[in-house]
């Protein structure tokens, strides 16, 4: 599968200049922007910095053809074609990453913290720009390092990078800021999508000694602007984010009641990450590094083991599920986790629906088509699981 780029270029004070022919590349990932920046440079010679998506035909990625609008700093040597004008760049929901010139103010921002720290780098290369995050890769002659911006709602990912800075199984963060920059130090391997039921049992191994050593720190970290969603703290969060979406009203009622239960069952909160797929986890050898912590919250460390377990079939996520809650029952004698787990099931579900009303809540009308379906179909999971 692979993607027809159609880009609408801008100049750095936003100013409409027109679109360049459309051209493929071959990685069908809609926020993937190392492959467009190549693909323009290759076909048509032009510098471009991707800002945001302004339409994908196929309606959901990936794949199909996809436009976006770029900023383009040099002279363009093609002729363009006309483009529609686009939305005002001065949209109340739209990222500080999505607007002309703002890329640039990032860069600089970055570069100023790396010499501050004396690894300048020489090299950038913006890797992804969508709804939840712009990430570029910053070379130079003391190694790597990241930048990332991410949008309100997931700005508290640096207060729990700095919570967790002696740990080695978080990214390394350099520094960060109140607009959603943080810059991050390497982390070496591979992205562990499609990971086996071995090797998430060892993701959950870690992840659960990690969860052990938090949970004294809860306090801390909501004082630091974690989430809060221990309780009845969760039961208002999901009414909230849910009432746009009628369908879940069947789905909350009775929930504080189930909740009350899943508490009785005697297991501590924690620091929860909140999206354990294998693709947020890094590996380089035996060493696991668990990234991208923005859905991160305090509550029941039961929603990660179940993140971590889709998409297996029965018999090895239940088998993971058995090792976690061994696991607990070792660490807090007296605990009952299998029914937590039990309880815990549709709420994971309802969990991931509300994330998503957020994340449409949160974010301008062309970026909503990365996330417009994912509520009901999460909805419908969470209703598909038995009482």
């Amino acid at each position: 599968m692979s993607r027809t780029i159609r880009l609408v270029l801008v100049d750095p004070a936003g100013r409409l200049l027109g679109a360049l022919p459309d051209f493929d590349v071959p990685v069908p990932w809609w926020h993937d922007t190392t492959a467009v920046v190549a693909g323009a440079r290759a076909a048509y010679g032009v510098e471009v910095t991707v800002l945001r998506l302004l339409a994908g035909q196929r309606g959901r990625p990936p794949g199909g053809h996809v436009s976006y609008l770029a900023e383009v700093a040099g002279p363009v040597r093609v002729p363009l074609l006309p483009a529609e004008a686009v939305q005002p760049a001065a949209h109340p929901l739209r990222a500080p990453y999505a607007q002309p010139g703002g890329p640039a103010v990032s860069l600089a921002w970055a570069a100023a913290q790396l010499d501050r720290l004396g690894r300048p780098a020489t090299v950038s290369a913006q890797e992804r720009t969508w709804n939840l995050s712009a990430v570029w890769r910053l070379d130079g002659p003391h190694g790597t390092a990241w930048l990332k911006q991410v949008p309100v709602f997931f700005r508290h990912e640096a207060a729990v990078l700095r919570l967790l800075a002696d740990d080695p199984a978080t990214p390394t963060l350099l520094a960060a800021d109140d607009e959603g920059r943080m810059l991050l130090d390497h982390v070496p391997g591979e992205d562990r999508y499609g990971a086996d039921p071995a090797e998430r049992a060892a993701i959950a191994v870690d992840h659960h000694a990690l969860q052990v050593r938090t949970v004294p720190t809860v306090d801390g970290l909501v004082a630091a602007g974690v989430p809060d969603l221990r309780g009845a703290a969760l039961a208002r969060w999901l009414r909230a984010k849910l009432a746009p979406h009628p369908a879940a009203d069947p789905l909350v009622a009775g929930l504080q009641g189930r909740l009350d239960e899943v508490a009785r069952c005697g297991l501590p909160d924690t620091l929860v990450h909140g999206d354990l797929h294998p693709g947020n986890v890094r590996a380089d050898g035996s060493r696991y590094t668990i990234i991208d912590w923005g859905d991160a919250f305090v509550g029941h460390p039961a929603f990660d083991i179940l993140r971590l377990t889709e998409q297996l079939p029965a018999g090895p996520a239940a088998a993971l599920v058995a090792d976690w809650c061994a696991r607990w029952r070792a660490d807090v004698p007296g605990c009952r986790p299998e029914r937590a787990v039990a309880l815990l099931r549709p709420v994971a579900w309802l969990r991931m629906a509300a994330v998503y009303a957020m994340f449409l809540a949160g974010i301008e009308p062309s970026e909503r088509i990365y996330h417009d379906r994912d509520v009901p179909e999460n909805l419908a999971l969470a209703a598909a699981e038995p009482g």
